[in-house]
């Protein structure tokens, strides 16, 4: 009798180890469902530089130079407007903070667009 039980907890563990398998996302697509969709919005370059002013001098420099995080002033040329919106909005370790709650996404894709043209 015990036989029997172990072996139907056995199947049933199989059985749902399978089905687990085959539904749960991956990593990739659980990494892109997390990632931030950009708004299209038309770049305003006064909006983006009074932004950058307000939010990120404090560790970029006034001048987009560096200072406390990475110069800004040539990131352009090797992350584009999506990349910058993402991390604009999610923020990176271990010191850049996500600004998704005190920045409407039109401003940071407004920022990003304009990042993206510093090459």
């Amino acid at each position: 009798m015990q036989k029997w039980i172990m072996s139907g907890i056995f199947f049933f563990s199989c059985a749902l180890a399978l089905v687990l398998l085959f539904t749960l996302p991956g990593k990739e697509e659980a990494a892109e469902e997390a990632k931030p969709t950009m708004p299209e919005v038309t770049m305003v370059a006064a909006d983006a530089e009074a932004v950058l002013k307000s939010s990120c001098i404090t560790c970029h420099g006034d001048q987009l130079q560096g200072g406390a995080g990475p110069a800004l002033n040539q990131v352009g040329s090797h992350l584009d407007a999506e990349a910058l919106f993402t991390v604009i909005s999610k923020g990176r370790p271990p010191g850049m903070p996500s600004f998704k709650d005190s920045l409407s996404e039109e401003e940071i894709a407004n920022v990003a667009m304009y990042l993206a043209e510093k090459k």
